[in-house]
């Protein structure tokens, strides 16, 4: 299993943070606290440990083809949430990313709870819907939002392509915590990462994903 030690903690978050590459943003997005005051008063917080970028020029991200209605809020400031409705069921939610007027988003795919192996169910499990999109989600007042948490380190953290879409599947961006529980997909699925000379597994370099 994960030794969850981890190298860094985060103190802060800026708009800054998020106004990035978004291949860059989402694997540094595992461990951050997702925040959710629920209507009837409950505050539950749980850390994120799996999670997939999207980015425009991705045939598989809602905003491939210009912007619309649906995906409007990915072409505004980053560090909104954007929440869409898939299958007539399921709800997900997304943090968007890169700078306004640039869409990009990662979605949640799991929390490190029971339940929240799975974006439609974390969100149906903390009842994120629609009316929760485009909230702030570096506001701490909001009803959703987001908090610093622990940071892992490379030899923590896999890579695989994304979960149930049928385009870009060479695009090998998906990130979660190596060996969580909650991970949503088969852990099987990720990738082996490669060695250094010093013998310290670390995230290839060399792998699209990390360039963007």
């Amino acid at each position: 299993m994960l030794d969850y030690l981890t190298v860094a903690v985060r103190t802060k978050l800026t708009r800054a943070f998020f106004a990035r590459p978004t291949v860059e943003v989402a694997p540094e997005l595992l461990g951050m606290s997702l925040v959710r005051k629920l209507p009837s008063g409950e505050v539950v917080r749980a850390q994120i440990v799996e999670v997939e970028a999207y980015t425009q020029d991705d045939p598989a991200c809602h905003a491939y083809r210009g912007i619309t209605e649906r995906c409007k809020v990915m072409f505004g400031a980053p560090g909104f949430a954007y929440v869409y409705f898939i299958y007539g069921m399921y709800f997900c939610l997304n943090v968007v990313t890169e700078t306004e007027g640039t869409p990009g988003a990662i979605l949640i795919r799991a929390l490190g709870i029971p339940g929240g192996d799975g974006p439609g169910k974390l969100c149906r499990q903390w009842e994120i819907d629609r009316s929760l999109n485009g909230i702030d989600l570096l506001d701490s007042s909001s009803p959703l939002f987001l908090e610093p948490g622990t940071k892992y380190g490379a030899e923590q953290i896999s890579i695989s392509e994304r979960i149930g879409i049928n385009v870009a599947q060479e695009r090998l961006w998906r990130f979660f915590v190596s060996d969580h529980p909650h991970v949503s997909g088969k852990r099987s699925r990720a990738l082996s990462k490669p060695r250094s000379a010093a013998g310290k597994p670390k995230l290839s370099r060399s792998k699209p994903v990390l360039k963007g």
